[in-house]
């Protein structure tokens, strides 16, 4: 009995932790906490958003490795972008899906995640390039197409001391290719600047890596009064004059009057540089976007659903239980608490089929109850004391819930590896729920029942056993 109590204890503090974080208590407190506010996540087909399929381009030998690395920098990308629970999975041999749950701005995320983000910082003499102006240099990109450019001979960096771009002539960055002098690898941190002065716009300013510093700053002391374009994926930025010798390892991306960086532009690159250039080339192959409202009735019918068949069950383990099924109720409560908490501290990405996994797993909760009132009833027919049966009934039920749930777990696991190796987001997600469902349904089961049970029944050892257990006498 001893032991019984200090369980309750137990199970009292946990109670009191989850609805603490299940519920709008404390909400400044836990956002210090977990660094983030604890609400429910719902996914894109409960709240809508864009869903994007991005498609490695054809003739190259895709690496999978690198398709995983390029959806970890899009995800990251994303994030960084305030698009929040962003998902990139890699599916086949050449795609990847990504899925942007209440995405609004959709031109501005998707100019930004299918940059390969190459940072180049170009040698181009005393040639002026105008911004947007596309270019050829002599490090590889497999993102220009053939057509954007012509034909050219083998790089040759020497020839870039040239005439002054003049603009009535061919443009010379159609007939050469520049040196790249340093890549955005070289880059060891990046952060915004507000302007300096009004209309001036704002810049960002990056710090580059021992070697890198080394680099820039020996090609500065050379080249002063020439000009160093700064590249991103092979079209100019912007092509700053080298006024100084430049040895602090340091350096300021700025836009060129009038097209000078507003925040969300200057924040986007930041982003791009932050995160590393795409180790493969990415083209859209499909984007869709995908309404809330769908997922709001969807959801709603779901909700509804839950809740009129866990009346049913209720009523059900109510009436032919008795007493044990008024213990189940408040296990199966408490399983709910501690599930969504999990949910939240995750935290987990709710979706139509992880409804669906939650919703099953429930049912996970419920056997395993079943199963211990079954192996009860069989005590007490057998003449063992209340006490007795519920101790027997618990380690006779044991087997045949661990291995099942068991089953249930791996099967979890394998439909999980299966929705990530294969980009099946919603399979993942239902894998995700129930298994997490399983474990706690574990937990309630034999350690909140056992518990609530062995001290509920003491009181009842000589009471009418068949109107509060349903068992014939």
């Amino acid at each position: 009995m001893n032991r019984r109590i200090i369980n309750l204890l137990i199970i009292i503090s946990i109670v009191m932790l989850v609805i603490l974080i299940d519920f709008p208590f404390l909400n400044e407190f836990k956002s210090e906490l977990f660094k983030r506010e604890l609400i429910p996540i719902l996914g894109l087909d409960l709240r809508g958003g864009m869903q994007v399929i991005l498609q490695a381009p054809e003739g190259y030998n895709i690496d999978p490795d690198s398709l995983q690395v390029a959806a970890k920098i899009l995800e990251n990308r994303s994030n960084a972008l305030g698009v929040s629970e962003v998902v990139f999975q890699v599916t086949g041999e050449r795609y990847i899906v990504g899925e942007f749950p209440g995405l609004k701005n959709t031109e501005e995320v998707i100019k930004v995640i299918k940059q390969t983000g190459l940072l180049e910082l170009v040698d181009v003499g005393t040639d002026f390039i105008q911004p947007d102006t596309v270019i050829q240099t002599d490090y590889q990109n497999p993102k220009i197409e053939d057509e954007e450019l012509p034909k050219l001979s083998t790089p040759n960096p020497q020839k870039n001391e040239t005439q002054p771009f003049n603009p009535t002539t061919t443009s010379p960055e159609k007939e050469k290719i520049y040196h790249t002098v340093l890549t955005g690898t070289a880059i060891k941190a990046v952060a915004i600047e507000p302007p300096t002065q009004p209309g001036a716009g704002y810049s960002i300013r990056f710090t580059l890596t021992d070697e890198g510093a080394k680099i820039f700053s020996d090609f500065t002391r050379d080249n002063i009064g020439k000009m160093l374009a700064i590249v991103l994926d092979k079209k100019v930025i912007s092509s700053p004059v080298i006024r100084a010798h430049i040895d602090s390892g340091e350096g300021v991306i700025t836009g060129q009057y009038p097209n000078v960086f507003t925040y969300e532009e200057a924040n986007n690159l930041r982003v791009t540089l932050y995160y590393g250039s795409l180790p493969v080339s990415l083209e859209i192959a499909e984007s869709r976007l995908i309404g809330p409202t769908l997922g709001q009735i969807s959801l709603q019918k779901s909700l509804m659903a839950g809740v009129i068949g866990l009346i049913i069950v209720s009523l059900f383990m109510i009436i032919y239980y008795r007493v044990p099924g008024f213990v189940a109720i408040i296990s199966i409560a408490i399983f709910g608490l501690i599930t969504f908490a999990i949910f939240l501290i995750i935290p987990v990405t709710l979706t139509l089929p992880g409804i669906a996994g939650l919703m099953l797993s429930i049912g996970s909760a419920l056997d395993a109850n079943i199963l211990q009132f079954e192996r009860f009833k069989e005590e007490i027919r057998r003449g063992r004391t209340l006490i007795q049966a519920v101790d027997l009934g618990w380690k006779r039920a044991w087997t045949s819930i661990r291995d099942s749930n068991l089953a249930t777990i791996i099967t979890s696991i394998i439909l999980f590896w299966f929705g990530s190796t294969f980009g099946a987001t919603i399979v993942k997600g239902f894998a995700l729920t129930l298994a997490l469902g399983v474990a706690v349904s574990l937990f309630t089961a034999l350690f909140v029942t056992r518990t609530i049970l062995g001290l509920i029944i003491k009181p009842l050892e000589k009471s009418n056993r068949s109107f509060w257990f349903g068992i014939s006498e």
